[in-house]
């Protein structure tokens, strides 16, 4: 009996987790060499945003880009509870959980070597407030590749 105590709440959990997973955006993916739009809530930063709320600046590379993209995928994969869905040509999708409920938020990178620039968005697929997750994450992962010499050390802030 205890044994099937267990697994109910294993299960439940479970299902509890994946109920906080949401669907996949439709939207994923660069469209017109941009990557999608934000919604109005303040649940995502995009360097491809035209709105002060939910702009961010896009990653500004000090190295080729052929040299910076495998440094990026690396520094991506060793972000917290962090999964790659998407490695191609230019273009990363990731999935970020969170700690606590295992929410989880869409990271995508896209390249753009005559730019010298890497576009950068990360939203979360349920809820309204992210509490700045987001953009804490888009940050954190600007400081690891500038302190990999992968971005101009001048822009390393998202200034």
């Amino acid at each position: 009996m205890a044994q099937i105590a267990r697994l109910s709440v294993l299960a439940l959990v479970a299902s509890s987790l994946v109920a906080c997973a949401g669907p996949r955006p439709a939207t994923l993916g660069p469209s017109g060499g941009r990557l999608a739009a934000c919604p109005a809530s303040p649940n995502c930063v995009s360097s491809d945003a035209t709105d002060a709320a939910h702009a961010v600046a896009p990653f500004a590379l000090a190295v080729p880009a052929a040299q910076a993209w495998p440094v990026v995928l690396d520094a991506v994969a060793a972000l917290p509870r962090t999964r790659i869905v998407t490695d191609a040509e230019g273009y990363l999708h990731a999935e970020c959980r969170s700690a606590l409920l295992g929410f989880v938020d869409d990271l995508e990178l896209q390249l753009h070597p005559s730019a010298g620039q890497i576009a950068v968005r990360s939203a979360s697929r349920l809820g309204h407030s992210d509490l700045g997750v987001n953009r804490r994450r888009v940050e954190t992962l600007r400081r690891s590749l500038a302190a990999r010499g992968v971005l101009r050390p001048d822009l390393a802030e998202g200034s």
